[in-house]
């Protein structure tokens, strides 16, 4: 029975393991090399997964692009013409300003996601056991120390890199419409104000420690929202591929539901981006 225990532990330790790389003093490190390196530690598996669905992104859409006609549309075309005019609609339901960036920002965001969280559909063993025996026949590696992890979105580092985009755009459109002593000025003179010169001295730290919570916590909740889901989600098809032969129907079944999961997190962190840059945009409080 503990055998079984450590090998269902090391099965999901294994799959929960990015594939690293890092410097050290003897050059360049790998995986278990890796583990006592610090901050500056590559998680490879998600930075290539998630360049190459980027790059899939633009190839699909330049593909569509290039190919659209005047008359009746083909089938992807009007797959692809649906995808853009769904997001242009929300776009100018919740986006309050004036901005040619917001409407493609919000059509990569949610394809983009919506990419790397469909890689969660795909069986949790196919990838990683090819890549073991990839490192093994080609490289001589032990497959048990060769790792990948194919949903970049279950990586906190990815979905915290997309919240600080988005954060930063926050705070560009923030400066770009109201100036900086405008954005300065949200930030100290709201929610408590006062007539009295006095009062707001004591008011102004108040409202810069809340105002800083508030604006903080947007990009947090972005990138602990998406994370959160997916992993939960991943961690429950590697439960599933460990009961072995029987884990291809238990996988299609939470596959089904799972698919609800994927499109919703991806519509859901595109539009809070767009509401939360309509905020910033916006000259009242």
């Amino acid at each position: 029975m503990a055998a079984e225990e450590v090998t269902i532990s090391s099965h999901i330790q294994h799959h929960l393991t990015n594939a690293k790389m890092c410097s050290t003093d003897t050059g360049l490190a790998f995986n278990k090399a890796c583990t006592d390196s610090g901050f500056w530690t590559w998680h490879i598996d998600t930075l290539a997964w998630s360049i190459g669905l980027g790059l899939l992104f633009l190839w699909i859409f330049r593909r569509a692009a290039s190919k659209s006609t005047l008359g009746v549309p083909g089938k992807f075309q009007c797959f692809i013409e649906m995808i853009v005019e769904f997001i242009g609609d929300n776009v100018r339901d919740t986006f309050h300003g004036k901005s040619k960036l917001i409407a493609p920002l919000a059509l990569t965001i949610f394809v983009w996601v919506f990419l790397m969280n469909l890689m969660d559909l795909i069986p949790v063993d196919f990838l990683p056991s090819l890549a073991g025996f990839v490192g093994e026949t080609a490289f001589g590696m032990d497959s048990h120390d060769v790792y990948m992890k194919v949903v970049p979105t279950t990586d906190i580092n990815l979905t915290a890199a997309l919240a600080i985009g988005v954060f930063l755009l926050m705070i560009g459109y923030s400066i770009k419409i109201k100036g900086i002593g405008g954005f300065i000025a949200e930030l100290t003179l709201h929610p408590f104000s006062s007539k009295s010169k006095i009062a707001m001295i004591f008011l102004i730290p108040c409202n810069l420690l809340l105002e800083l919570i508030a604006l903080v916590s947007k990009p947090f909740s972005l990138a602990l929202r998406l994370f959160g889901n997916l992993y939960a989600g991943e961690l429950i098809f590697i439960l599933i591929g460990a009961v072995g032969l029987m884990q291809l129907p238990l996988h299609f079944v939470w596959a089904v539901f799972h698919i609800l999961v994927i499109v919703l997190q991806a519509f859901v962190f595109m539009m809070l981006t767009v509401v939360y840059l309509s905020m910033a945009s916006s000259d009242n409080h």
